[in-house]
């Protein structure tokens, strides 16, 4: 079983600079885009699960991101906590006519 998702467009790929993330406002959700240095795209939820951390804001590298507050890592793929903590949300991310457009459950 498949969940449908609608997609939002979040404005220029151009405003999030490579190497980057920056937290958006989707529907009810915050969604962390990060613009890898390979070119790839991320989105993660932007809150830290353990203390409401703004995720956008720490450091990253190809497969990972840190929470800025207490130095929690996640996975930036899957989600999945590498330091015991519950897991962020992922979501589907792609450029479209030079626009960030996220995926989120309908």
């Amino acid at each position: 079983m498949t969940t449908a998702t609608m997609e939002h467009r979040l404005g220029s790929v151009t405003a999030l600079p490579v190497g980057e993330g920056r937290a958006y406002p989707v529907g009810d959700e915050m969604v962390a885009v990060f613009r890898l240095r390979n070119g790839e795209l991320r989105a993660v939820s932007a809150v830290c699960p353990h203390a409401g951390g703004p995720i956008a804001d720490g450091l990253i590298d190809a497969e990972v991101v840190m929470c800025p507050l207490h130095q929690h890592i996640f996975e930036l793929a899957t989600g999945c906590s590498k330091t015991g903590q519950p897991p962020l949300k992922v979501y589907p991310v792609r450029v479209d006519n030079d626009e960030l457009v996220v995926g989120l459950p309908a």
